[in-house]
């Protein structure tokens, strides 16, 4: 009776107990307690005092970021334009003042362009023909800049390419400039950015806190000298991302600008950004146009290819709070700081 009620009780209700077996070897014995105090030393020396397990964190700042550009060039060496001066406004496409901006370091330049009958490029394949049946009437040039007509033009001995519905004369990727924008290298750019940990109502900024309006005009940037003069000039950071201004210019690029903020809040002042740079690209361009009405009363365009340097800036940060302190913290007010680099 006792056995067929034991074994009515499921095996899930079964208790087991733990068979030790004792060892008299010193050096397992030994081992066994380094192995303990390692752990030990780990939780306490690696996790509490240097990484301040113990403390919230919050990883999430919000965060706003400012630029300025400042240079201008002379190009001298383009019969249509002569001597142009590149200043701010055109150098940086599109306006200033976001997390992104594009440097214009070269361009190809096709002035006073009007909607009609011309030869396409022949450095598009799609448009190069033998004969008049090579372009059919109406059909779009595959990468290229119109409509086909049906007529096959001669342009020179080894080349002929279809006659197109476009704007005319079509842009020449040949007279791209082998001299590109090079002063651009010794511009300045002032990146404002300050961030705000919510959890712990703190707010830092990355730019000194003076009345000084010539300070931002003067300084560059300096981790050790001046960490809070966001001033770069674009040959220190092209060279930062180990490549030459030179060899970027010609092209174009896109390089990553990181602001990387570790705030720790049991250190007085611990708060400063660290900057990295990185290229993420080569060859980098875009179009744009500018239309007007010429003399005879028909639409006209000057359009440019330009080709520059896309700088695009991230930021990322973690913040944690004095010992005891997991409310409102002390703000680093940058309110009364002078940032006029105009």
């Amino acid at each position: 009776m006792e056995a067929a009620c034991i074994k009515s009780f499921p095996p899930i209700l079964d208790y087991k107990t733990e068979k030790y077996v004792l060892t008299k070897n010193r050096k397992v014995g030994a081992f066994h307690r380094l192995l303990h105090l390692g752990i030990l030393c780990y939780i306490i020396g690696w996790v509490f005092i240097v990484k301040k397990g113990y403390q919230e964190s919050d990883s999430d700042p919000h965060s706003s970021v400012i630029t300025k550009l400042k240079g201008s060039s002379v190009t001298k060496d383009l019969q249509e334009y002569q001597q142009r001066l590149w200043d701010v406004g055109d150098f940086v496409k599109p306006s200033q003042g976001e997390n992104v901006l594009f440097l214009v370091t070269n361009f190809i330049a096709t002035p006073r362009q009007v909607l009609g009958l011309c030869p396409e490029s022949p450095l598009i394949v799609d448009g190069r023909c033998g004969e008049d049946l090579d372009c059919t009437p109406g059909e779009h040039v595959v990468n290229g800049n119109g409509l086909k007509t049906g007529r096959c033009i001669s342009l020179n001995s080894t080349h002929s390419t279809c006659e197109i519905y476009s704007w005319c004369p079509v842009e020449n990727e040949s007279l791209i400039r082998k001299i590109p924008l090079n002063e651009a290298e010794n511009f300045t750019l002032f990146i404002k950015n300050s961030v705000y940990f919510s959890k712990f109502r703190f707010s830092g900024a990355n730019t000194l806190k003076t009345l000084d309006d010539t300070y931002f005009k003067s300084c560059r940037y300096d981790p050790v000298s001046s960490p809070y003069c966001p001033v770069f000039t674009i040959k220190n950071i092209i060279t930062k991302t180990k490549n030459s201004f030179e060899e970027l210019s010609l092209l174009g690029g896109v390089v990553r600008i990181d602001i990387e903020w570790k705030c720790n809040l049991d250190q007085a002042q611990v708060c400063i950004p660290q900057y990295s740079f990185g290229l993420q690209d080569k060859n980098n361009n875009f179009r744009t146009a500018t239309y007007y009405w010429d003399k005879e009363r028909r639409e006209t365009r000057d359009l440019l290819k330009l080709y520059g340097i896309r700088f695009e800036i991230s930021v990322t940060g973690e913040a944690k709070p004095p010992k005891g302190q997991q409310a409102e913290q002390p703000t680093i007010n940058n309110d009364e700081t002078s940032t006029n680099n105009d």
